[in-house]
């Protein structure tokens, strides 16, 4: 074979034949909700039934892209759009190597969840509000986040002195102050199932 003949070789591995070694579809399930709703229980839960199932999937989170490639940002409006747009591009590639990603990110602005939608594309974009309401957000805070935010330790924090704006038309919205994680589990799984994303 020559070498002009190999540098076609990588455009015939496509998306579809990844699919098909992996028996899914690559798609991004997007959780987005205050900090304490329950994002990332919910996140950790769905991708731990997606491996009993025999599916591929990666989960993104705010300590995986803070610690990693978005180190160099901060919480301004300016950095949080980039931010997302992070990892949107992340989860474009993962969903283009037909994994399943899970992402759970407060992703507080329309405007970023948008940015997501259009870097990943419309048919592979799943977005999941959790609307667990503030106060009870606020009645878990595990890190003592919301504490030090009215403390004004922490500032630009959403739900205190930075705004949180609901989805306008999510595929599921789930409130874990009323329902626990089986019952939102069951209802995120069905809404994949009925996406498409596995059989």
């Amino acid at each position: 074979m020559a070498f002009n003949e190999l540098a076609n070789i990588d455009k015939s591995i496509t998306r579809r034949r990844r699919e098909s070694l992996l028996g899914q579809r690559g798609a991004v399930v997007w959780f987005t909700g205050l900090s304490g709703a329950g994002k990332s229980t919910l996140a950790n839960a769905l991708e731990e039934w997606l491996n009993e199932k025999g599916k591929l999937t990666y989960l993104l989170d705010g300590d995986i892209m803070r610690t990693g490639l978005s180190q160099d940002l901060g919480f301004s409006h300016d950095d949080r759009m980039e931010n997302i747009r992070r990892i949107a591009e992340v989860s474009k590639i993962l969903v283009h190597s037909g994994v399943i990603c899970i992402s759970a990110f407060i992703s507080p602005y329309r405007e970023s969840r948008e940015l997501a939608r259009r870097v990943i594309g419309e048919d592979d974009f799943y977005v999941i509000y959790v609307s667990t309401p503030l106060a009870v957000c606020e009645g878990r805070d595990p890190k003592g986040l919301y504490m030090k935010a009215r403390q004004g330790v922490i500032p630009e924090f959403t739900g205190v002195s930075s705004p949180y704006e609901e989805p306008v038309d999510p595929n599921l919205i789930l409130d874990t102050s009323q329902h626990d994680i089986d019952a939102c589990l069951k209802l995120a799984t069905e809404m994949i199932r009925a996406a498409g994303v596995i059989g």
